[in-house]
């Protein structure tokens, strides 16, 4: 049996190694945790679960957070490579989308704990999170425009992590709000809307593309697999921050001259949402049998298969609101299919991830692959 760390043996090798990548880990994670606390039929066992998963992940967002800025603080020269890199560059919008995950559930757990202390935490994260989200979003690409080499062939779904990411947040602004003094709340919705806007107008673009590219060039290799699963991300995403954002509405607003626009976004939100779950019910169907074709070829395992459990979780997250403001038990149904297919796959990874991490073979930048250090190998 090979030695834990046998690649790493120089010191702080796994720091120069660490890549943005790991916070992959903790969207799964944290969303994972949201779904089982939104169970229609779970009781105080599964809260208590998914409170205990949530507090795990809170510890791995902060811990890869410390590796991060050590490997930012102690290695400068390997900043520039994962920028101009045209993959590793684009899990930057996971640092943000991993965050908001915890924000999520410091609302819904540390609120009954700690109640206004928990809201001011929360009230502050999210704003640290608008800020690494909109930073993210113009930073990325603006390298993709004016540094980074790309090509159609070679385009995947992970371009759209980058400017998913103040989608993610604007989300979380519908939870955030109600926990909020009327001001506050307004100008939390308002840019939530602005947010909204911005990341699903690239998104529909994004994915047009890979819409093309697919057709043009077939499915991407396997080491990939889990990309074809994304575009769901930005569709669920969507629907859910409509929902959110348009639930919260009404009580924010009320007694405003925008009391009658309000209720008109608490609707329209509900009509929109379901436009969008059935987009996104169509490509988590492809991306079903995309998988299975990829099954049959070799698929090793990489840090990417986090892939596989963000867009579903933020999906059955969706599917849980729609069925609680619709009473179909159609969504009831499916959230209940969809969250157990979650469970299955974050085990799954989180296995695989375990044993990486055990034998030190998930601490490989690939960005670092053609840069001569002493300590980076």
């Amino acid at each position: 049996m090979p030695r834990p760390f046998t690649r790493l043996a120089e010191p702080f090798a796994f720091v120069r190694q660490f890549t943005p990548s790991w916070f992959a880990v903790t969207m799964g994670t944290g969303v994972l945790a949201l779904v089982m606390a939104s169970l229609p039929w779970g009781g105080a066992p599964e809260r208590r679960l998914a409170e205990g998963l949530w507090l795990f992940n809170g510890m791995l967002f902060l811990g890869f957070a410390l590796l991060f800025g050590a490997r930012l603080a102690l290695f400068r020269d390997t900043l520039k490579p994962m920028l101009l890199h045209p993959v590793q560059s684009m899990f930057l919008g996971a640092v943000p989308m991993g965050l908001a995950t915890f924000i999520n559930g410091l609302l819904l757990f540390g609120v009954p704990h700690w109640g206004a202390r928990a809201v001011a935490l929360a009230e502050a994260l999210w704003w640290g999170d608008v800020a690494l989200a909109l930073g993210v979003a113009l930073l990325v690409p603006y390298l993709m425009f004016t540094h980074q080499s790309h090509a159609l062939e070679k385009l995947t779904a992970v371009w759209l992590l980058p400017i998913v990411a103040p989608e993610v947040a604007a989300a979380s602004a519908g939870g955030l709000a109600p926990h909020l003094a009327p001001e506050a709340a307004r100008q939390v919705l308002v840019i939530g809307y602005l947010l909204w806007g911005l990341s699903l107008s690239l998104a529909f673009s994004l994915i047009t593309l890979v819409l093309l590219r697919l057709t043009l060039h077939k499915l991407p290799g396997s080491e990939f697999a889990a990309t074809s699963w994304l575009p769901v991300g930005p569709l669920a995403t969507g629907c859910l921050g409509l929902l959110s954002l348009g639930r919260a509405m009404p009580e924010a607003f009320a007694g405003t001259t925008l009391e009658g626009v309000a209720g008109v976004a608490r609707d329209l939100g509900l009509m929109a949402g379901l436009l969008l779950w059935g987009a996104a019910a169509w490509w988590l169907a492809m991306a079903l049998l995309c998988t299975r074709r990829h099954l049959g070829q070799a698929m090793r395992f990489n840090l990417g298969w986090w892939g596989f459990t963000f867009p579903l979780g933020v999906f059955t997250l969706a599917t849980f609101e729609l069925a609680h403001r619709t009473g179909l038990g159609f969504f009831a149904l499916a959230g209940a299919v969809l969250a157990l297919g979650l469970a299955l796959i974050w085990l799954q990874v989180m296995v695989r991830t375990l044993a990486g991490l055990w034998h030190g073979e998930l601490f490989r930048a690939p960005c670092l692959e053609a840069v001569t250090c002493p300590s980076g190998r």
